[in-house]
């Protein structure tokens, strides 16, 4: 049980990566029109997009990924609880 939350801890915390690398290619030129930018947009965007719905933008600066972030890491501290409680 360990090992499968473990698991979803890590994963969630490379995705949390993902999502910051996706919002610092938004201050390079064309960095999110490459193959790379792209694919990872196909990836990150959904998750996005929900917070974007919610939160308006506050003139040019978006702050719905910061958010989406903290939403994030709120749900990996739940399932650092949840697996410590099932472990006991």
């Amino acid at each position: 049980m360990a090992m499968l939350g473990s698991l979803i801890i890590n994963a969630m915390t490379i995705y949390m990566f993902l999502v910051i690398i996706y919002i610092f290619m938004s201050w390079v030129p064309n960095a999110r029109e490459s193959s790379f930018g792209q694919f990872l947009g196909s990836i990150v965007e959904p998750y996005l997009e929900p917070f974007r719905k919610i939160i308006p933008p506050l003139g040019m600066i978006d702050i719905s990924p910061i958010v989406a972030i903290f939403v994030l890491n709120l749900a990996m501290r739940g399932v650092t609880v949840l697996f410590n409680n099932l472990l006991l």
